[in-house]
C-alpha cells in the first residue's frame, strides 16, 4: 500500500530529524520542497530553470511548478511504496492541488503528523546558535557550548550570531509559521488524518511517539 505522510511543525520543532526516522521505519523517501528545487536547478531541468528564474527574481515558486516536480519525484523507484512529505503543502489550495495529485495514480495523504512546541521552546532551540568566522564551525550556548564563550574550540576563532539566528528573527519566522499554516492544520484536522506530536520532549521520546500514532 501507498503510504503518504504529511510532516508539519514550526522551525525548530525537529522535523528533519524525525523525518529520517520515520523515512528509515518506513521505507520509503524524505522529500522536501527545498530538496526539490535545489536538485531540480543544480541539474539544470526544465523545471529547475523555471524555478531559478523565480528565486532570482525573490519570487516565491508557483503551486503548479512545484507540484510538476513532485510528479516527476513521486514517479522514481525509491517512491514506490510512497513518501515522507515536508514543506509542501503550506496551505489548504496546496493540500487540494496534493491531493489531486496523489489521486491522479491512486495514492492519497494517509496521515499527518503535526509536531507542536511552545514558542518559548521554539526560540531557545534556534536563537542559541553560535557560527565561528573562520570555519563556520557550530555551537549552540545551552546544548552545545564552546569550552571558553565567544571562542571556537577547533580554530580559535571569535563566534558570532547569524541575523536569521537572533532571536526576534527566529520569532518572526515563528510567526509567519503559525499565521500560514494555522488553515492547513484546520483543514487535515477536519478530515481526521491529524495527530499532533508533542515535541518538547526527548528526539527518542518524540520518535516513540510517532511510533505509536503509525502503529494505531
Amino acid at each position: 500500500m501507498l503510504t503518504y505522510i504529511v510532516l508539519l511543525g514550526p522551525p525548530g520543532a525537529g522535523k528533519g530529524t524525525q523525518s529520517k526516522v520515520l523515512a528509515s521505519e518506513l521505507d520509503v523517501p524524505h522529500i522536501s520542497s527545498g530538496d526539490i528545487f535545489r536538485d531540480n536547478i543544480k541539474n539544470d531541468t526544465p523545471l529547475g530553470r523555471l524555478a531559478h528564474k523565480a528565486i532570482s527574481k525573490g519570487e516565491l515558486v508557483s503551486d503548479d511548478l512545484t507540484i510538476a516536480m513532485l510528479r516527476e519525484r513521486f514517479m522514481q523507484r525509491d517512491c514506490a511504496n510512497g513518501a515522507i512529505l515536508d514543506g509542501f503543502p503550506r496551505n489548504p489550495v496546496q493540500a487540494e492541488a496534493l491531493e489531486e495529485l496523489l489521486n491522479s495514480f491512486g495514492g492519497q495523504v494517509n496521515l499527518v503528523l503535526f509536531i507542536t512546541s511552545p514558542v518559548k521552546s521554539l526560540i531557545e532551540r534556534l536563537a542559541g546558535r553560535w557560527t565561528c568566522q573562520a570555519q563556520g564551525h557550530t555551537y549552540h550556548e545551552c546544548f552545545n557550548p564552546p569550552k571558553e564563550k565567544g571562542i571556537c574550540d577547533i580554530d580559535g576563532s571569535a563566534l558570532y550570531q547569524r541575523e536569521d539566528d537572533k532571536a526576534e528573527t527566529v520569532l518572526n519566522r515563528i510567526e509567519i509559521y503559525q499565521n500560514q499554516t494555522a488553515p492547513l492544520i484546520k483543514y487535515y484536522d477536519e478530515r481526521g488524518i491529524l495527530a499532533r506530536i508533542d515535541g518538547v520532549e526527548s528526539i527518542e521520546k518524540v520518535s516513540a511517539q510517532l511510533m505509536s500514532v503509525l502503529k494505531c
